[in-house]
């Protein structure tokens, strides 16, 4: 009896032990991509190949782990309802750019090169439909600023 008590006990510790794997032992999901275009206020006008993070796991798991991004890519969080939200960087090596985007697509805010690995928070203005992460510098490079327009399906139908 104690013997089947204590392996009971070994195999529910293991059982646990390998759920508690690290997200970074996990391959990375590959997630589904997207065109989305900023109209910027100074007359640029610049497209994206974005990720989309929908679900909380999605979510969760971000560009953590990533040590690398293309120069027009990005991830895109959708949220439904709209709402404030903040990010931190935990787990994520890259420095990047958060754009917080209200239900009609504009940007509210920016987090410019925010600080790898951090759990300091970067949270939104306001409520937000959508939250798109750049790399480091892209916003400040392009001439992207709280205003421009995000022009993806999320936040209504595109424009020509």
């Amino acid at each position: 009896m104690l013997r089947s008590t204590l392996l009971r006990l070994f195999f529910a510790a293991a059982i646990l032990s390998f759920a508690a794997v690290p997200v970074a032992a996990q391959p990375q999901p590959t997630l589904p991509t997207e065109e989305l275009r900023i109209e910027s206020g100074s007359g640029g006008d610049y497209r994206f190949t974005v990720e989309l993070a929908v679900t909380p796991q999605q979510q969760a798991r971000g560009l953590m782990f990533r040590e690398e991004m293309a120069p027009d890519h990005g991830m895109l969080f959708l949220f439904d309802p709209v709402r404030p939200v903040s990010f931190w960087m935990r787990n994520t090596p890259l420095s990047l750019d958060m754009l917080f985007i209200d239900a009609e697509g504009l940007i509210t805010n920016i987090a410019a090169r925010t600080t790898p690995m951090s759990d300091r928070s970067y949270a939104s203005a306001g409520p937000v439909r959508a939250v798109l992460e750049v790399n480091a510098g892209v916003a400040a490079l392009l001439g992207i600023e709280p205003g421009d327009r995000v022009i993806h399906d999320a936040f209504g139908p595109r424009t020509p």
